[in-house]
C-alpha cells in the first residue's frame, strides 16, 4: 500500500520521542473484506518487514486456517507500526547483556501513529475490522474491556479516528463497521485455557466472512 509521503514524515516525526525502532506499514489484500488489527510489531516483523511472522504468527495463521482465511484475502496491520521496546539487562554466562525486549504501545505512541491507520481503513474500507486484544479494541473504540467478556462479540459501529495532527484527539468517524474483538494470539502463551475460546471465536469469524463472501457473489 502507498501511503502518502507528506503523511509518512509527519508519523515518522510524531513517533521520534518514543523508545521504538523499525517500521512495517502492514501487508494483504487492499480490497480485503477483512482487516486485522494488532497492537504492534515485534522484533521478528521489524527484522523481517512481514506482519505477525514470529510466534503469535504461527498461532494466527492457525486460527485463519480455521476461519477459511488466508493472508492473501486479508489486511493486517496494527496500532502502531514501529517495534516499542524497553531495554533490560541480563547476566548471561557471568557476563552482562543489554537486551531489547518487546512490549505494549503507550497511548501517546497510539496517538502519534493515529493517522496511519486511519488512513488504511479509509482506503481499504474493510467490512469487517478484527481487533486482536485490548490495546486494538480500545484504540478503535475508547473503551477499556476485558476480553474475556467481549471476545467474540461482533457489533456495528463507528470508529474512532484522529481529529487532526494539531488537536491529537480521538473522535468517532462517520463510518461504521462490523468490529470483532478477539484475544491477541500471543495470550496463549501466557494462558493455553484460551486456546478453544479463540478457535471458537474464529469459527464465528468463518460464519460473518462467509456472508461477506455471499453477498459479493450475488452482487
Amino acid at each position: 500500500m502507498d501511503i502518502p509521503i507528506e503523511l509518512f514524515d509527519a508519523c515518522k516525526k510524531r513517533i521520534s520521542p518514543f523508545q521504538v525502532e523499525g517500521f512495517l506499514l502492514g501487508g494483504g489484500s487492499e480490497t480485503a473484506e477483512i482487516m486485522i488489527v494488532g497492537e504492534a510489531p515485534g522484533e521478528q516483523e521489524i527484522i523481517k518487514e512481514i506482519p505477525f511472522c514470529g510466534r503469535a504468527g504461527v498461532e494466527l495463521d492457525r486460527f485463519l486456517e480455521h476461519a477459511e482465511l488466508n493472508r492473501e484475502e486479508i489486511y493486517i496491520t496494527s496500532t502502531v507500526r514501529s517495534r516499542p521496546f524497553r531495554v533490560k539487562e541480563k547476566i548471561i554466562r557471568g557476563k552482562k547483556v543489554i537486551k531489547k525486549e518487546n512490549r505494549k504501545p503507550n497511548k501517546k505512541e497510539i496517538i502519534a501513529h493515529a493517522p496511519l491507520l486511519d488512513y488504511q481503513i479509509k482506503k481499504i474500507k474493510p467490512y469487517i475490522i478484527v481487533a486482536l486484544g485490548a490495546v486494538a479494541f480500545e484504540r478503535l473504540t475508547g473503551k477499556k474491556e476485558k476480553m474475556t467478556e467481549i471476545h467474540g462479540k461482533a457489533c456495528q459501529t463507528s470508529i474512532l479516528e484522529l481529529d487532526s495532527l494539531e488537536n491529537n484527539q480521538l473522535v468517532l468517524g462517520e463510518e461504521e463497521y462490523i468490529l470483532f474483538p478477539t484475544f491477541h494470539p500471543a495470550s496463549i502463551f501466557y494462558n493455553r485455557s484460551l486456546l478453544p475460546l479463540i478457535y471458537e471465536d474464529f469459527e464465528k469469524l468463518k460464519q460473518l466472512s462467509g456472508g461477506t463472501k455471499d453477498d459479493k457473489r450475488n452482487a
